[in-house]
This record gives C-alpha cells, sequence and structure tokens, in this order.
C-alpha cells in the first residue's frame, strides 16, 4: 500500500459527499450507522456520544488494500461495524467508484 495511494482513496469518499458517486458509498455508510449505532457505541468509537457527519469522515480508519492495491477500504475505529467503505482504482490509477460494503 502506498500512503498516496491511501490518501487519494480517503480524499475521493470525502469528495463525493452528496454526489451520485457518494449515494451508495459514504452516504449510504453515514445513514446507516447513524440510525443504528447508540450514544454508547459513537463514544466508544469516535470518542463522541452525537458526531456530526463531518466527525464520523475524519475518524474514517484504514482496514486493508486488496486486488493488487486497487481497492482501498475504510471503516470506524473499535470494531463497532463490519461495514467499509470501499474505493476501486483503475489499472490507469484513476478512482473507478466508492461504495459500501460489508
Amino acid at each position: 500500500m502506498t500512503n498516496n495511494r491511501k490518501e487519494t482513496a480517503l480524499a475521493a469518499i470525502k469528495d463525493s459527499i452528496g454526489s451520485t458517486t457518494g449515494e451508495n458509498g459514504i452516504d449510504l455508510f453515514l445513514t446507516h450507522h447513524l440510525g443504528e449505532l447508540n450514544n454508547s457505541e459513537w463514544k466508544d468509537s469516535i470518542g463522541v456520544e452525537k458526531p456530526t457527519k463531518q466527525q464520523i469522515i475524519e475518524s474514517l480508519i484504514f482496514k486493508s488494500s486488496w486486488d493488487d492495491d486497487c481497492v482501498y477500504d475504510f471503516t470506524l475505529p473499535n470494531d463497532v461495524t463490519d461495514y467499509v467503505v470501499s474505493v476501486r482504482f483503475g489499472e490507469d490509477g484513476e478512482i473507478e467508484g466508492v461504495s459500501m460494503e460489508s
């Protein structure tokens, strides 16, 4: 994993908020977790009982890369979820998509 690609993947997640790309990616991830996690789980995970979307995004941690470093997965800290926000790179190094996966 290269730090540059990891940083590019995180930037793609942030840039996709509120867009068509984010609809099935970070926006779905945020909506799902804001509805599913209770205040205690949020506090244990990111240190805030009622986080904003921005606080959640800033708390995402790298989980794994796979498919010859073409896919980078990010999730919430402290194992509060099995879901990830997944960023896929094409062979040309360009972002192909951002999605929520389990």
